[in-house]
């Protein structure tokens, strides 16, 4: 048997090195599949990010129709508190005319009128 100068002879070289080769190609495997996991993951996420993204849209679309809606609904409202309040005055005028009876109703009316013109301003 051969001996180096660091006293191990190349047969226990030549082992050694096997052996780091071994760990360095089991390491280099490790590498990869964690490489090919993060690869994958990163796929994955991207897809992920990808559909929610088309999901808020969605949710946006969906929120600016209800924003619309609730637009066309106040106006409407609106319309309708202006077509009773005229209502109102016309039938204030009517029946604070005829009796006592006609006069209560006007008074009644009146606030209605009223109450129609504080809710404007949450139409």
């Amino acid at each position: 048997m051969k001996t180096t100068g660091l006293g191990k002879i190349l047969e226990q070289w030549c082992q050694e090195i096997q052996e780091e080769n071994i760990k360095a190609d089991r390491w280099e495997r490790k590498f990869q599949e964690t490489q090919m996991r993060n690869e994958t993951l990163e796929k994955t996420s991207l897809g992920m990010i990808k559909q929610m993204k088309r999901r808020v849209e969605e949710l946006e679309k969906t929120l600016q129709n209800c924003e619309m809606r609730i637009e066309f609904l106040e106006a409407k409202v609106a319309d309708c508190l202006q077509t009773l309040a005229v209502q109102t005055d016309i039938l204030n005028v009517k029946y604070e005319l005829e009796s006592d009876r006609g006069q209560e109703l006007a008074s009644l009316l009146r606030k209605i009128k009223a109450l129609s013109v504080r809710a404007n301003p949450y139409v």
